[in-house]
């Protein structure tokens, strides 16, 4: 995409940044005693809701080196129809449903009372803050138009610079 500014090489002191605040909130989800696989539910749930390509591939692979399994992240789209998700892996999808949403439509006191049940503040705090790097991760990556290459092989799991 020839006439893209990849943001992240053109400016690379916010994207660092911005990645700093994905290295925070990660610290703080282990601190609290988040897993990475919740946490990466959250990156591939806004991530499919917007539409990025690139942040897909990565944290679908990520979610898949932290354990997660093929069937649950094939039917993340339609999590509320299925038992294969904890009570609190569900509030941590709602939770990122609404913030991802919140241009289309303000999350009511309902649902976030809803959360609010499942999950500490803490944990609903850092589920947020994880929702919201990664729908500014996910502009990124569109508005740049990073692209997804074949992978020849799994790649090691690795840090992803996203909550």
């Amino acid at each position: 995409m020839p006439d893209r500014i990849f943001l992240d090489k053109q400016t690379p002191t916010a994207f660092k940044a911005l990645t700093s605040t994905a290295t925070e909130i990660r610290a703080k989800a282990r601190e609290i005693g988040l897993d990475r696989v919740l946490m990466e539910l959250v990156n591939v749930r806004a991530s499919q809701l917007n539409g990025c390509a690139f942040c897909l591939d990565r944290h679908t692979q990520l979610a898949l080196d932290a354990g997660d399994t093929a069937q649950r992240l094939g039917v993340l789209p339609a999590w509320r129809e299925t038992d294969l998700f904890s009570d609190k892996e569900r509030a941590a999808l709602e939770l990122t449903e609404a913030v991802t949403l919140v241009a289309d439509q303000h999350p009511d006191d309902a649902t976030l009372a809803r959360v609010r049940t499942v999950l500490s503040d803490d944990e609903a705090s850092v589920v947020t803050w994880a929702a919201i790097t990664i729908n500014a991760f996910n502009r990124v990556s569109i508005l740049s138009g990073h692209p997804v290459r074949p992978r020849r092989s799994a790649p090691a799991s690795d840090p992803s610079p996203s909550a």
